[in-house]
Order: structure tokens, then sequence, then C-alpha cells
């Protein structure tokens, strides 16, 4: 309802690091990568034999903030008494969507199907489900129990456990929710643009898909390598740099002003690549005089890079997007010890002049070294991937790129668990992933596209997002209340938290359609509305004139109505479900939780009233009880949150 907002902005810390792009010189390695490379090999392949099991994400830690995790505790003892001669029962437990209870065991089919035939003094799957309830050990946590059809255990958690949990939150932090995973140090690898090239809708995607992500793993207590793999090595830079020395003799003169917009110089100089054979064969000598590190190459590479990093780090700071830059001529140096030492394992074969990969299943093979000695992708992502576990550690990595990479990275993967550097089972570390996305659509059903049929800027999206929003925010006279800063910063919030949300309450693997109008809509499932709802229960507490911090410490939750249940019940999954989140690497379950949320939210605020109500204080805890978590979502999606009403 952006028309009947007044939203402040949450201050931005000023402490807040922002690392982003840095430039990394070929020329910065103390030794060489080949003897780095063969030092740390045996390294390795011992590891490798060292994984750790992640069937269970989470550790064995205390985590009361997780009801799931805290009753696989106590039904892990109950399966313990009723089948002691079965070994490695896992308690299954999820969340009720029926009437019969809150959460529910699902064992007792799978252990009997596992005991019959044994003498089991047990008739069937119920009485094994009866079993495992009567053996359940006393908990605060469960007011009852119940066992339906073949066996399901059903459980009623205690409405007071539940009420000092939430309060326990609010007090200690929402950081006590947190899931605790067993991974330590993780790269993600997204966004990824490539230099000379503007960033488009397209790595909109991995950007924000990427950094919800890395966001979720930092807040489980991840140590997180944001990971730019920016395209600054390939051969479009024999025609950008000779196309630079043509029309700049002096390179004095080939300053960011002179060469103007980066993405006109890239069209000027792939027309005369493609129109000019003596350009295009000096070009093609450019990248020769590149890689082999002549001094004037490299110094007009790096400008270039420098140029267009420049122009991304705009995006980035726009989005609130921090990263690194890595890019594919870092890990250029480390290819010739990777391949030699891939070749030692007798992976490698000759085929048709190139050196490749033969991957079981796959009709192709992995090109690593083509057939005029050049390297590729494969070799750069493989040699990418050794760095990432071997120097910077790292026991999951992650790249989030479009969905058309996936056999790409799938034989990668396959050529490095060969290799002994990822384990065998993708169930444990070290351990790699893909993150596939599928297309942005314009309302016609294709890519989206400007009607002169180019790929949209991404700048324009955002320009446009933000746009409508302040043009609606003076619509409705906010520019006569408010600064022009304030204006600004609020068309901003909810333009790019919009478009953020909008991208990413979608299964990342689907294809979606893109609407400015759905996408700002101030009702149903858009970050306006969310948006809106925050700021409504903040000011339904500062209305009520208490207190909230003093409240958390002086006065008592209670979860005594079937709303306020309901609400306080939702609020608990909250652990579990961004588990579930990084558990399959989807943004969307957090929209679909947040919106959720929301609802329940308003369906309690439409039965209890809140203020002025003689469980005033108990509910004005509840409401800040779903702004912090309304919050923490916000944040992991990457979305600013709004104040004010």
């Amino acid at each position: 309802m952006i028309g009947s907002l007044t939203f402040l902005l949450a201050p931005v810390s000023s402490s807040s690091s922002s690392p982003f792009l840095s430039l990394h010189r070929l020329s910065c390695f103390h030794s060489s990568p080949s003897d780095i490379l063969r030092a740390t090999t045996r390294r390795l392949a011992l590891a490798a034999t060292k994984t750790r099991s992640i069937t269970s994400m989470a550790t064995e830690e205390e985590n009361t903030g997780n009801v799931k995790r805290e009753l696989e505790k106590v039904f892990d003892l109950a399966l313990k008494a009723t089948v002691p001669n079965e070994t490695d029962v896992r308690p299954l437990i999820a969340a009720c969507t029926a009437k019969f209870g809150d959460y529910q065991c699902n064992n007792a089919m799978g252990l009997w199907s596992k005991i019959k035939g044994k003498g089991t003094e047990f008739k069937g799957p119920q009485p094994v489900g009866q079993a495992i309830m009567k053996n359940l050990p006393p908990s605060e946590m469960i007011e009852s129990c119940s066992v339906a059809g073949p066996g399901f255990v059903n459980v009623v958690l205690s409405k007071n456990w539940m009420a000092k949990n939430i309060q326990k939150m609010l007090v200690d932090g929402i950081e006590t929710w947190a899931p605790k995973l067993r991974v330590k140090k993780a790269v993600v690898d997204f966004s990824s643009p490539n230099i000379a090239k503007e960033m488009h809708v397209g790595h909109l995607r991995s950007t924000i898909i990427g950094d919800s992500l890395a966001r979720m793993l930092e807040f489980s207590n991840v140590e997180v390598l944001r990971r730019n793999h920016v395209g600054d090595w390939g051969t479009q830079f024999g025609m950008l740099i000779e196309y630079l020395f043509e029309k700049f003799p002096n390179s004095e003169d080939a300053n960011e002003t002179a060469i103007g917009e980066l993405q006109e110089f890239y069209r000027r100089s792939k027309n005369r690549f493609d129109s000019d054979p003596a350009f295009k064969e000096r070009a093609q000598q450019a990248v020769v005089r590149l890689q082999s590190g002549e001094p004037k190459y490299h110094e007009a590479w790096a400008q270039i890079c420098e140029i267009s990093r420049k122009e991304f780090d705009k995006v980035y700071k726009r989005l609130r997007v921090d990263l690194e830059e890595k890019g594919e001529s870092f890990y250029n140096p480390y290819i010739p010890g990777v391949i030699d030492e891939l070749s030692k394992q007798g992976l490698v074969e000759d085929s048709q002049g190139a050196r490749v990969i033969f991957i079981e299943g796959v009709n192709i093979p992995l090109i690593i070294v083509k057939s005029d000695g050049g390297f590729n992708y494969a070799s750069t992502d493989l040699a990418a991937l050794w760095y990432r576990l071997n120097e910077e550690k790292a026991e999951w990595i992650i790249y989030v790129t479009d969905v058309g990479q996936q056999l790409h990275f799938d034989m990668v993967f396959s050529a490095a668990k060969r290799a002994g550097w990822l384990s065998a089972d993708d169930s444990t570390y070290p351990k790699a992933s893909h993150v596939g996305f599928g297309l942005v659509l314009g309302e016609d059903g294709k890519r989206l596209r400007t009607r002169f049929s180019e790929v949209v800027r991404l700048v324009d999206l955002l320009d446009e997002a933000k746009n409508r929003s302040k043009a609606v925010l003076i619509e409705r006279g906010k520019d006569k209340e408010w600064t022009e800063e304030e204006l600004e910063q609020t068309a901003e919030a909810v333009g790019y938290g919009a478009a953020k949300y909008f991208d990413l309450k979608n299964n990342r693997l689907t294809n979606y359609t893109f609407s400015f109008d759905q996408m700002l809509n101030d009702k149903g499932n858009t970050a306006v509305y969310l948006l809106y709802a925050h700021a409504r229960i903040c000011s339904i507490i500062r209305k009520s004139g208490k207190d909230i911090e003093e409240l958390k410490k002086t006065g008592s939750l209670v979860l005594d109505h079937a709303d306020e249940r309901a609400l306080g019940l939702h609020l608990l999954h909250f652990s579990e479900v961004i588990e579930e989140a990084l558990t399959n690497l989807l943004p969307n379950v957090v929209c679909e939780y947040l919106y959720n949320l929301s609802e329940y939210f308003t369906r309690f605020y439409s039965n209890c009233q809140v203020v002025g109500s003689a469980e005033e204080t108990s509910r004005l805890l509840l409401c800040e009880a779903t702004a912090t978590v309304m919050r923490k979502c916000f944040h992991l999606l990457g979305i600013v949150p709004v104040y004010k009403i």
C-alpha cells in the first residue's frame, strides 16, 4: 500500500564493511602455482578420506530454536528404547499440516518393514508407533501425543514451552534461532559478469540468489567467501586491446573519459573484428601477447578491467551486495599444474588433437586443452575448484549460474570426484553444488528484451522500479511531507526490494514473467505488501506507548488464544525453514514462510485486540517477535525494511 505509507528506512551501520570488487594481479604469487599444487595434492587426497556426513545438515550442538531438531533428540531416545537392536535409526520428524498435531514422527512404517520376520513382539506398524509414544521420555516441550493411521505419532507442543522459547529469543536475539550447520567454510560463486559488457537482467538472478544464499550461510555462522568469477581472460580481450591501441596510440590518452561507454567500445571493436581480416589477425596476436605477459598488453587489459569494474561496483552498491573479485585471470597460472596432476592420475586422454576427460554417461568429453593448445572454461573451472578446496580450504563450493550451464558443471564435478578432490557421495563433504536458475521472460513469453530486441540492462530495470515507486509516493503527497533524501531512500527500498522479492519468490529453476505492475502491487505476495505488514506491526507497538525493550525483561508472553498459538507456532518454524532453504538452496522457501507469517499475523490481529486489552503486554511481545523474524527474513533476502506508516 505504497500510497498510504510513510516509510522510514532502517539505519545502515557505519561499521559495515563494503569489500566490493578488488583487483588481483598475476604477479602476486610468492611461490609458483605448480609448487603449491604439488605440495598440497597429497593433503587433499588425505582430506578426501575424512569427509563428514551431511545427511543431516544440523550439528548435534544445542539448538533450542529449532523445534524439529529438539524433537529429534527426544524421539531418538524413544526409538532406542523401542528397537534397541536396530542401529542407525534416525528420527523422521516433520511439521504437521493436519489437525491432529503440530509435528509428527514417521518412523513406525519403516521400522516395521525392518523388524517383521525377526521374531518381534510387534504385530504391525501401529503397535510400533504406540511403543514409540510410550517410550518417550518426559519433556516440557510436549503437551500431548497420539497415534494415527499406520503408526504416525502426532505431537502437540506445550503452549507454555512455545511462549517461553519465543520470549527467550526476544531477550537473547534472533541469532539464537540460527541453524547450526556442519559446514564451517563455503564459497558462493555468483553474479560473474563479463568485463566490457554491461550487466543485464540475467545477472540480477545470479546476483540476488547468490547474495541470499550467502546471507543465509553467514547467518548460520558459516564463513562465506563471496566470489565474483568475472570473465576477464578471454579471446575478446584481443580485439578490445587492439582497438584501444588503434584509437589511442599514446596509451596515456586512453582514460575512462576517452573510451566513453565501454559497452559501445566493445561493439565497435567487435564490428572491426568481424569485418576486417587484418584487424582480426592483429587481435588474435594480441591475445597471445597478453597471455604471454607482455607489459604493454597487460597494462591495457588492466585498464579495461578497471573501467568495467567501476560500473559493476555501482550496481552492487545499489543492490547492497558485497563481492570479492577473483576472475578467470586469477586462476590462469594454476591451470598447467592442475592438468599435469589430472594427467598423472590417468584421467586425461588425447582426442582429435585436444586433451579431454571422458565422463561416464555423457556422450561428449570434457575438453580441458583445446586442439590449438589453448585453455577454456573447463580448464579455468577445474583450476578454480582446486584452488578453493586447497588454498581457501572451503568445504562447500556453490556456483550460481543459469540452468544452461548445468551439464558443464556436472562434468566438472564428475572429473573432480574421479580425481578424489570431491566426495563421490554428495551427502558428504567436501562437495560442490550448481544452483541453476531459469529465464526472466517478457509478457510475450520470450526472454525479456527491450523493444529494440536488446537484452534489458540491469541498471535500467532498477531505475524503472525506483522511479515507479517514487511516482506513487509523489502522487500520494509524500514529497510534501518528506525531505528529498527520504523520498529517494524510500523509493529505492521499495523499488529494489520489490524487484528482488519478485524474483526470489519463484522457484529458481523455473522461468518467470516479469511485470512491474505485479511486482509493485500492494496486495498479495509482494515485497510492498510485506513491507507494509512490517510497518503496521511497528506502528502498533509505537502507538501503545510502551517501552518494548523493558517489556522483554519484565513482561510475560502467553499463547492462550488459538490465533496467538498459531502465530507462535509459525514463528517457531523459522529455524527449520532456513535450514530447509539452505539444504535445497532455494530462497523461495524463505519467501513463502515470510508471506505466510504476515497472513498468520493478520489473522491474529483481526481476532485479538492488542493495545488496551488485558493481554496487552503479552500481545505486544508477540508483535515484536513477529517483527523481529520478519526483519531477519528481509535481511536474508537482501531487502531493506521500513518502519513507519
